[in-house]
């Protein structure tokens, strides 16, 4: 949702206030993008995978029946939360968080057609017009 004029106006009269308190501190902030930081986090995820997989098959190789489960367990676990924090990181990379979010929170009638009545409406409305056609 874009910001009105007056919020533009506030948003840039705070970023004049700090560029003139601390210079430095605004410039590091303007340079830095979000994307790098989800970048970050998409690559140590994938290497959290690569472990979780090398953690899936030390546990294959095991002898020892119980040792082999809880080190195949833990390994699928491992892969399974890195690729989950992955794939939040990626979605939150490509900007599809914000719109992903603005979706969950309108209303299912309003995304499935506007005003389109449901099947419910359509049969009442139906029953209605023969009630009133045989009167």
């Amino acid at each position: 949702m874009p910001l009105s004029e007056h919020e533009q106006r506030m948003l840039d009269q705070i970023e004049r206030a700090l560029y003139a308190e601390d210079p430095k501190f605004a410039n590091t902030v303007r340079q830095t993008n979000p994307a790098v930081h989800y970048k970050r986090w998409i690559i140590k995820a994938g290497l959290g995978f690569v472990v979780g997989v090398v953690l899936l098959m030390t546990g294959l190789m095991l002898q020892s029946t119980v040792a082999q489960v809880a080190i195949s367990v833990l390994g699928f676990l491992v892969m399974l939360s890195c690729f989950l924090w992955g794939a939040s990181a990626w979605r939150r990379a490509s900007g599809g968080g914000a719109e992903a979010a603005a979706a969950a929170a309108e209303p299912k009638q309003k995304r499935r057609g506007g005003n389109r009545p449901g099947m419910m409406n359509r049969f009442e409305e139906r029953w209605r017009r023969r009630q009133e056609g045989e009167e």
